[in-house]
C-alpha cells in the first residue's frame, strides 16, 4: 500500500470536470485506489464516490493505492491535483 496528502489548490475543488479528468486517470492503473478526506475513504474509480467527498479549494486529500502499480498511480493522480488538474 502505497499513499500521499495533497492539497486542492483550484477554487472549485474536486467537482465535475476537474473530478471527472481525476476518475479517468484513476482507471487507468491496475490497482485499487482510494481518496480519504475528513475519516472518509470512497473508490477514486467512481464519479459519485468521489463527489460525495464534497472536496473543495484547500482541503486535504489522501490518495491511497494497493497493487502493482500503487507508487505510479499515486504519484501521477497526487501530481494532477498539485499541477490543478492540467497535464
Amino acid at each position: 500500500m502505497f499513499d500521499k496528502e495533497v492539497t486542492i489548490s483550484n477554487k472549485i475543488g474536486l467537482h465535475a470536470r476537474p473530478a471527472t479528468f481525476f476518475i479517468q486517470k484513476a482507471n487507468e492503473f491496475k490497482s485499487t485506489i482510494w481518496i480519504e478526506c475528513e475519516n472518509r475513504r470512497v473508490n477514486a474509480k467512481s464519479l459519485l464516490g468521489v463527489l460525495s467527498l464534497g472536496i473543495i479549494g484547500g482541503m486535504t486529500i489522501r490518495i491511497i493505492a494497493d497493487g502493482s502499480d500503487e507508487q505510479q498511480a499515486v504519484e501521477t493522480l497526487a501530481n494532477l491535483v498539485i499541477t490543478e488538474f492540467s497535464e
